[in-house]
């Protein structure tokens, strides 16, 4: 089942007119999982709180819900308890046959709930709708006390991996996650706001990159480098690093203005960065006809890197606290110039764009396969055309890119982004999720 965006949010209307549910359970499962995942991530559009690095979170909470609640169930899947920091054993499943469907369902429905009980009333709706035709659809033909089993078990999961992550540091996000008071650095090299916004006076999340990780040891596992000593001298590095961002921005190609747009993934108007690589594993699985325990073991995994790369990504930035390019650009090359992209409201290196993606390209090469190509219609809704890919490191090295071209981004927080992402990225694809 493949809704358009602009359906998730009428799920009544577009649920009630789908055909009933095909007798391959196994085709069932897969769409529980993917519907779900589709809803979420109109979710962490239309809900204020969800910038990336809180978007991050919950994918990778979501992703370990759906797995454990097929792994409890399927031999050959082994649980992330004990894997994952701090994450105890699951309670062990009642006796009796469960449908698996049935518990991937209610277990979804739970942590949608969750994670996403602070959305508005168009959003509660579409949850509930969800809930009440998925529900519904996955249980016809099923035997009661199998439903009710199974809808128990799905339950019990969801709330494990709930109580567990409401210890990690993230669960609370006052303000939007900017500080209510804030006093920045006083030396020249560090950040500044970009935002007139009086609430991004201060920077966005600055106590992120001390959550608790998920595969990590710990959230500076991937430290990088500092960045090449602050100067104003023209022929320094440093110089000339601000003087790339300000030469490429004013001679932008069509393709390149493009670039910067299509993996720009603003909060509120996008699933976010983080929910772009969701988008492209949903359509993979699609494509591929993947069966669910495949599609909810590599949301999982990618939900971990995603999740640790933010954690990683904001432990550096807020250790190197670097300006912004168009604070340099604007006290020593041009006053008057601006980047094609809003410049976010935190701290410059490395490129969070950058570290995520270098992340989702491990894990997900890892899982399907180097020159694994596929296309990207994450913006297909908003009038984008789809881009195409022969690998996931080509997707990743363009995000990271885009960031040059939209003019938030020195190289050197780019490649280093990379870098730490495919170190992250490690981390996860060293889970085990088979048995």
């Amino acid at each position: 089942m493949n809704l358009h965006r602009r359906h998730l949010l009428a799920l009544p209307l577009a649920l009630a007119a789908r055909p009933l549910w095909a007798a391959d359970r196994q085709a069932m499962e897969r769409d529980v999982v993917t519907t779900w995942y589709r809803l979420v991530l109109e979710l962490v559009r239309h809900t204020a709180t969800y910038s990336p690095p809180v978007a991050s979170r919950a994918f990778a909470c979501i992703g370990i819900t759906a797995h454990e609640a097929l792994s409890g169930g399927n031999p050959a899947l082994r649980s992330l308890s004990g894997q994952v920091t701090d994450l105890a054993a699951l309670p062990a499943r009642d006796p009796g046959p469960h449908d698996a469907a049935c518990v991937l369902h209610a277990a979804l429905a739970a942590a949608a709930q969750a994670y996403f009980g602070n959305t508005g009333p168009t959003g509660q709706r579409a949850m509930a709708a969800m809930a009440e035709r998925m529900g519904t659809k996955a249980s016809d033909g099923i035997a009661a006390d199998v439903v009710a089993r199974s809808i128990a078990r799905g339950e019990a999961v969801a709330a494990h991996i709930l109580a567990w992550s409401l210890a990690d540091g993230g669960a609370v996000v006052e303000n939007m996650g900017f500080p209510q008071s804030y006093t920045p650095g006083a030396n020249p090299q560090d950040w500044l706001p970009t935002s007139l916004v009086r609430q991004q006076q201060a920077p966005l999340l600055p106590t992120w990159g001390e959550n608790r990780p998920f595969a990590m040891p710990r959230g500076n596992a991937c430290a990088i480098p500092a960045p090449p000593a602050y100067s104003e001298d023209p022929t320094s590095a440093f110089f000339m690093a601000a003087k790339e961002v300000f030469d490429t921005t004013a001679t932008l190609t069509d393709e390149q203005r493009l670039i910067a747009r299509f993996w720009s993934d603003d909060p509120m108007l996008s699933p976010t960065p983080p929910g772009h690589w969701i988008c492209i594993v949903l359509d993979i699985a699609d494509r591929d006809d993947l069966p669910a325990e495949r599609v909810a073991e590599v949301l999982a995994v990618l939900g971990v890197a995603l999740a640790d790369a933010f954690i990683g990504c904001w432990a550096s930035k807020y250790e190197f606290n670097l300006l912004r390019p168009v604070t340099f650009i604007h006290r020593h090359i041009d006053p008057t110039w601006e980047p094609m992209l809003i410049t976010p409201p935190f701290p410059e290196y490395p490129s969070g764009h950058s570290t995520q993606s270098g992340a989702a390209a491990a894990v997900l090469t890892a899982a399907f396969g180097e020159n694994f190509a596929f296309d990207d219609a994450t913006h297909e809704d908003d009038g984008m055309p789809v881009r195409r890919f022969t690998s996931f490191w080509e997707a990743a090295e363009e995000a990271a890119i885009s960031r040059l071209y939209g003019g938030i981004h020195y190289r050197f927080a780019i490649s280093e982004g990379l870098i730490q992402g495919r170190c992250i990225g490690a981390h996860a694809i060293a889970l085990k999720t088979r048995a």
